[in-house]
């Protein structure tokens, strides 16, 4: 995995799932940019587990402390440092995977690459690690702002349900109406129940 993403505007990342943190690093942010941290915290809201009985039942704070790069609510050109800090860790739920390998997750690749892994929830490879991508997302969102510029996602498929029409003919407001985030409300119930299938099956 690669801990640095980006070029004109970078961000770094670092931690694990049961270690103290999540963090990173962000280079390439320019000064003068006013910092929302209400919508920062909104934006890591949205991928903190436990919103749904289809994902995971774990129940993480994940509030963001910005250690640099900001002052008084307004960027300043240098590196901007953050963290978060993990929480609600049963690292011993995973003693069972000391020695196993789990099927499409990194465990095997880890070990091939580095010659050991953590076994603690995926360590580097877990999702966790997605935080930092969130926070460094958020804040390149704010500055893109003035300009005019937003940014949208939606779920288009899960499995075979696929939307069916161009992201032009969505109403994109209905994307946060539904657990799997997709604008079609009808495409997104029959969505939901084949996660909720899926996951009664143990698939």
């Amino acid at each position: 995995m690669n801990n640095s993403i980006g070029n004109i505007y970078r961000l770094t990342s670092f931690g694990e799932s049961h270690g103290p943190a999540i963090g990173g690093v962000i280079d390439g942010m320019p000064a003068g940019v006013a910092i929302d941290t209400d919508e920062l915290q909104r934006q890591l809201d949205r991928r903190r587990p436990g919103q749904s009985d289809i994902t995971t039942p774990r129940k993480e704070a994940d509030r963001v402390k910005l250690l640099s790069g900001i002052f008084e609510g307004v960027t300043t050109g240098t590196s901007i440092g953050f963290i978060v800090e993990n929480s609600d860790q049963h690292s011993s739920d995973y003693d069972n995977m000391r020695h196993l390998f789990r099927p499409s997750h990194a465990d095997y690749t880890y070990t091939a690459k580095y010659g050991l892994r953590d076994h603690r929830g995926g360590g580097r490879s877990s999702a966790r690690e997605t935080i930092a991508r969130v926070v460094a997302g958020s804040l390149a969102r704010q500055a893109l702002a003035p300009a005019g510029i937003t940014v949208s996602a939606y779920t288009s498929r899960i499995g075979d349900i696929a939307i069916d029409r161009p992201y032009s003919e969505l109403d994109l407001s209905l994307t946060e109406t539904n657990a799997v985030r997709c604008p079609d409300p009808e495409k997104a119930a029959a969505m939901t129940e084949l996660v909720r299938t899926i996951r009664n099956e143990g698939d």
